[in-house]
């Protein structure tokens, strides 16, 4: 068994395990198995399983939102920061996505961190959008129009096919110019 983990390695196979197993599937067992590790390799990390979860969580945040969105802040064109966004949507784990929102159903913990992943992402797209179009409403329009189609993707049964999400994704962003007010 290896014993060469971090912390973020074991939050990476618990976005796995979500990703392919669903909520029930995110067990001590499971991760120890594919981590290579006994789970006291899994308790010198972390005291107790909870730590665990919670930390995951945390991490899923961090490194699925906190990072990319303030990642974003240095392109200035609200166009190409749009497009990013749009790789960004696309490229996310969506089956361990999906998991960590039927998670939040049953531990507020989580409703509260998936409540504020929802709105970091949202008000992201809502400024880009409202610096395209001049108009705050109007971003505020297409972003939940945007997250509605990223949570939409994510919780159906249709499969994975994130190259449909992306035209679909993209064929939104063409939107964009019909919410621009126009001169009268």
């Amino acid at each position: 068994m290896s014993t060469n983990h971090s912390p973020d390695a074991y939050y990476e196979t618990g976005l796995a395990i979500l990703s392919d197993l669903g909520f029930g599937g995110l067990k001590l067992a499971e991760v120890c198995r594919r981590s290579g590790v006994t789970s006291g390799s899994f308790y010198h990390y972390f005291p107790k399983w909870s730590a665990y979860t919670t930390g995951l969580i945390e991490y899923w945040r961090e490194d699925r939102t906190v990072r990319l969105i303030a990642g974003l802040d240095s392109e200035p064109d609200p166009w190409a920061r749009l497009r990013h966004i749009i790789e960004i949507g696309v490229s996310l784990p969506h089956g361990a996505e999906a998991a960590i929102r039927t998670w939040s159903r049953l531990d507020t913990a989580v409703r509260g961190v998936q409540a504020d992943v929802d709105r970091q992402r949202f008000d992201a797209v809502a400024s880009a959008v409202a610096e395209i179009t001049g108009d705050r409403d109007a971003g505020d329009l297409f972003a939940h129009w945007a997250v509605y189609l990223l949570v939409g993707f994510e919780q159906s049964n249709l499969g994975s096919d994130t190259a449909a999400l992306e035209q679909a994704m993209n064929r939104l962003a063409g939107e964009i110019e019909s919410l621009i007010p126009t001169a009268e």
